[in-house]
């Protein structure tokens, strides 16, 4: 196996302690020369469906790499470890839903293991941080070229955890979409892609709140709310100004229904 020259980091680690950095460390002793990209590590503590996301929308921008995540709240209970081999890059973190999404947008899953080869971990694992001492030192052998089989038994891929499919239900003259994200903007990403707006019309509501379509924040005036298809190929509301999030009063989760207006 050829390695990779990049390992990604996504958690919800923050950034005000040494948690992050301990990771960097790890991989830094076990393979010196491979490249670290923080994608992010401000996911909201605990919150598996936004890290997911956020993973999946970004590991096709990446360059094949593996790819850590770490959102896990069952740290340290019989969750498994688990490494995701797709035909663009290898995924590692607990099995809680936090790894597939981004299996699909890599390509799927072409072979899967559970990590319990001890050997491949850190000389003393906490009970609590799984990212530095099983995660990090499993991607940086996996990064230096080591075989995932060694990494532990095989997985049906079937017995993953997989977060539940957003809620996109489309009827005559209405969508209604769950909140996928809401981004540091407050712009809410709904689980919707351009093909449920079909049909609806330039002038919209979302909810009661009038909105117009557009492909810009700036398509609406000043504190009004635009619909829009965002970067990451989903339909999105924003405000021109403002935060839609909190002007619709929605969290990830919800779910919005979109109307002529």
């Amino acid at each position: 196996m050829a390695g990779y020259e990049w390992i990604t980091l996504t958690t919800d680690y923050g950034l005000s302690d040494g948690f992050v950095a301990a990771c960097h460390g790890v991989i830094a002793r076990l393979a010196p020369r491979v490249r670290v990209i923080d994608v992010t590590h401000l996911v909201d503590p605990g919150d598996v469906a936004r890290g997911a996301a956020v993973l999946a929308q970004a590991v096709p921008h990446l360059p094949p790499a593996v790819h850590v995540a770490v959102v896990d709240p069952g740290v340290g209970t019989a969750r498994r470890g688990v490494a995701l081999r797709t035909p663009n890059g290898v995924l590692v973190g607990p099995d809680n839903g936090l790894l597939p999404w981004a299996a699909d947008a890599l390509g799927g899953i072409v072979h899967a293991v559970e990590l319990t080869n001890a050997a491949w971990f850190t000389a003393s694992v906490s009970h609590t941080f799984h990212g530095r001492d099983v995660f990090a030192p499993v991607a940086a052998r996996l990064a230096q070229g080591a075989d995932l089989a060694d990494a532990g038994p095989a997985v049906d891929p079937a017995t993953l955890v997989r977060l539940p499919d957003p809620v996109v239900r489309r009827g005559e003259g209405w969508v209604e979409a769950e909140v996928l994200t809401v981004d540091r903007f407050g712009n809410v990403q709904l689980a919707a892609g351009p093909e449920h707006l079909a049909g609806l019309g330039e002038r919209l509501r979302v909810g009661d709140v009038p909105a117009l379509r557009g492909t810009t924040f700036a398509d609406a005036p000043a504190g009004g709310l635009v619909v829009y298809v965002d970067s990451a190929g989903r339909v999105a509301v924003a405000v021109n100004g403002g935060r839609a999030a909190v002007v619709l009063g929605v969290r990830p989760g919800d779910v919005l229904r979109l109307t002529p207006g």
